[in-house]
């Protein structure tokens, strides 16, 4: 038999008092259709040491990166692939995927295959988006996320997967949403693959199941919204599709989905996807992270098997630590929370830092990073230690700056910024670090601390 589908309350307020939380979940048998419901109760800390931004030490901005062509004022997802230490960075501007090197800070190259780039339409049309890279090992022939997998000296890089927006892909057809797929070992890299996805807007965040060999994409403005699982084996093609509606197959709840979806995280030693879910309900304060069998355990076919509640946070971006906690990045601007990925319970809820798109985890130096655009103290790059789950600071980054990513081995974090907005009273430390050749430029900012750097070769 199959485990049951763990289904959680998510009309019932989470009750607050001090420092404490409970939360209430409801469990439902596998086979019946009668719900049986049982309460627990888990406590969540809450912790804020003041409501200004903590200074960062000698953690600050570095470098920056110059972009060529157009500037940066569009772009999405980033990755580092420590592998080959190379950071990727989803640049709607250029049309591209922009290459740099995080040993050097230099800029390497831009792969081009016909993305839609900055649609006039706004993000929902545009690409590319979520951006994940992928390798294969030798003698293992096992699937590897290029990042997270510490056996970087038996794998080498293979290919990048692009989510973009909605183009024509085949005359006479309707335009739809697909993930471009380019040979890393190529040069330059050629694009080997594009994938329909179906969608009438964009297919967005990324992540890789290296498991079962798929990618799970999610396609976060159509309504309803919906994740496929795309096979990374040939033939890549969509293996399955979960539209996140009651009804659905697949989504055995009765919540509607109002907020779309946002950042896919494959968690191997539990063996399931997890999604952020913004908005449930057309209530703006009752958000989950919903936790998926992406091969269907039960016989019954991928499965959204929990939606774990979040209030008061808008779910955005997510990234795992250490002891299977998952760090929530919130769009809303008044928390961070970090879960547990087995129970879904809260652990700690972080008040100094919110407004988050993307997160990550930095195994280099054990922090959390988070692009806190919409931080009430100004768009920041916020950091919390992931041992402890304890806020560190925030350094002060620039307008609509949503992305990061870091190189393990040096401790460098990457930052895409924008150029100040006419007639805008915006931050630029573009110009600030770089001078007068980045006005209305834009730029890739590289922040460190050279206490915490560590270009020790594990090749």
């Amino acid at each position: 038999m199959g485990t049951p589908s763990k289904l959680v309350a998510l009309n019932d307020p989470v009750a607050v008092v001090s420092t404490v939380a409970g939360i209430l979940l409801a469990s439902a048998g596998c086979g019946s259709n009668d719900a049986r419901s049982t309460a627990t109760s888990a406590n969540v800390a809450t912790s804020s040491s003041s409501s200004a931004a903590k200074p960062a030490g000698d953690f600050q901005l570095r470098a920056v990166v110059a972009v060529p062509d157009n500037p940066l004022t569009a772009f999405d997802i980033s990755w580092v692939d420590a592998s080959s230490r190379l950071y990727y960075l989803a640049d709607r501007s250029n049309a591209g995927v922009d290459v740099v090197d995080t040993r050097t800070n230099q800029f390497v190259r831009r792969i081009q295959g016909g993305f839609a780039g900055a649609d006039p339409r706004g993000n929902d049309f545009s690409g590319p988006n979520g951006v994940v890279v992928i390798r294969t090992t030798n003698s293992m022939a096992k699937d590897g996320d290029s990042d997270r997998d510490d056996r970087g000296s038996r794998a080498r890089v293979q290919e990048l997967w692009a989510g973009d927006g909605p183009q024509v892909l085949k005359s006479g057809e309707a335009a739809q949403s697909s993930v471009k797929v380019f040979d890393l070992s190529s040069n330059p890299p050629a694009l080997i693959d594009t994938i329909p996805t179906g969608g009438q807007r964009r297919s967005d965040e990324i992540a890789f199941d290296s498991r079962d060999h798929l990618i799970a994409v999610v396609n976060n403005a159509d309504d309803p919204p919906f994740l496929s699982l795309i096979s990374t084996r040939p033939p890549r093609q969509v293996k399955a599709k979960i539209t996140f509606g009651p009804g659905q197959p697949g989504f055995p709840f009765q919540n509607t989905v109002t907020g779309g979806l946002e950042q896919p995280l494959w968690v191997e030693r539990t063996g399931r996807l997890y999604v952020s879910v913004p908005e449930l309900d057309g209530d703006s304060s009752k958000g989950a992270v919903a936790q998926i069998d992406p091969v269907g355990s039960n016989g019954s076919g991928p499965t959204v098997t929990a939606l774990f509640p979040v209030s008061n946070c808008s779910p955005a971006g997510l990234t795992l630590g250490p002891g299977l906690r998952i760090l929530v990045g919130c769009a809303d601007p008044s928390r961070s929370i970090i879960l547990d990925a087995k129970t879904g319970a809260v652990l700690k809820t972080i008040l100094d830092v919110g407004g988050s798109d993307e997160v990550w985890f930095n195994p280099g130096d054990e922090h959390y990073y988070l692009a806190a655009r919409n931080d009430p103290s100004g768009p920041s790059l916020g950091i919390i230690d992931a041992d402890n789950n304890a806020f560190i600071a925030k350094v002060p980054t620039a307008f609509n700056a949503h992305s990061v990513a870091a190189d393990r081995r040096n401790n460098h974090v990457f930052v895409p910024l924008t150029p100040a907005r006419a007639g805008k009273n915006d931050p630029d430390p573009c110009v600030s670090f770089g001078g007068a050749s980045f006005a209305g430029r834009g730029c890739i900012g590289v922040y460190w601390s050279p206490a915490g750097e560590d270009e020790e070769d594990d090749d």
